[in-house]
C-alpha cells in the first residue's frame, strides 16, 4: 500500500484530445469575442419594415433597369448607377443596425448618418426616377416598354419610401437630440 501513489498516473486524456481541446478553446475565446445579437425590437419596428421594403423593392427596381438596352436611352446608366448603389448600402445598413454595430461605433452619430442617407437617397432616387420617367417614351411599342414602365412605378414607390424612411430618421435624430440636450442640462 506504500507504492500505490507512486504508481498512480494523473494524465487522464490523451496529447490528441488535448490538442483539439486546446484548438476548440481559442475559437470559443474567439466566439466570446464576436457577437451577434438581432436586435429585435428594430425588426419589429416601422423603420425596419421601410428598409425591408426598399432592399426588396429596389432589386426588383434595378433587375428590371438591367434587363433593358442602355444604347436606346443613356439616361438609364444613371438610374441603374442610383438604383444598385442605394440597394447594397441599404443592405449594409440595415445589417449594421440589425446585428448592432451601431452601438459599438460610438464616434458615429447614427441617427443623423442615417437620416443624411435617407434623405440624399431620396433626393437620387427622385432624380434616377425623373430620368427613367422621360425615358419609357423611348420604348413606346418595343419590347422592354413594360419594363421601362414597371421600373418607372417601382422609381416613384422607392421614392415614396426613402422618403419616409428619411422622415422616421429625422423624428429618431430629433428625439435623441432632446434626450441628450435634457440629460445634459444641469438642475
Amino acid at each position: 500500500m506504500a507504492d500505490f501513489p507512486s504508481n498512480v498516473s494523473t494524465v487522464t486524456s490523451s496529447s490528441y484530445s488535448q490538442n483539439s481541446q486546446q484548438r476548440g478553446n481559442s475559437i470559443q475565446g474567439l466566439a466570446a469575442n464576436v457577437t451577434t445579437t438581432m436586435d429585435m425590437s428594430f425588426i419589429r419596428s416601422i423603420p425596419a419594415f421601410l428598409m425591408i421594403a426598399e432592399i426588396v423593392l429596389g432589386l426588383l427596381h434595378w433587375a428590371l433597369i438591367a434587363s433593358t438596352p442602355h444604347t436606346k436611352a443613356p439616361a438609364n446608366g444613371w438610374v441603374l448607377f442610383v438604383a444598385i448603389m442605394l440597394w447594397i448600402l441599404t443592405s449594409i445598413l440595415f445589417l449594421v443596425i440589425l446585428f448592432g454595430v451601431q452601438r459599438r461605433l460610438t464616434l458615429i452619430p447614427w441617427p443623423m448618418t442615417v437620416m443624411g442617407y435617407q434623405g440624399v437617397a431620396s433626393v437620387l432616387y427622385f432624380t434616377a426616377f425623373a430620368a427613367n420617367a422621360a425615358s419609357v417614351d423611348v420604348f413606346n411599342r418595343q419590347p422592354f416598354y413594360g419594363h421601362m414602365a414597371a421600373a418607372a412605378f417601382f422609381g416613384a414607390v422607392l421614392t415614396l419610401t426613402y422618403g419616409a424612411s428619411a422622415f422616421f430618421s429625422y423624428l429618431d435624430w430629433r428625439g435623441d437630440r432632446e434626450n441628450a440636450a435634457a440629460t445634459t442640462v444641469p438642475t
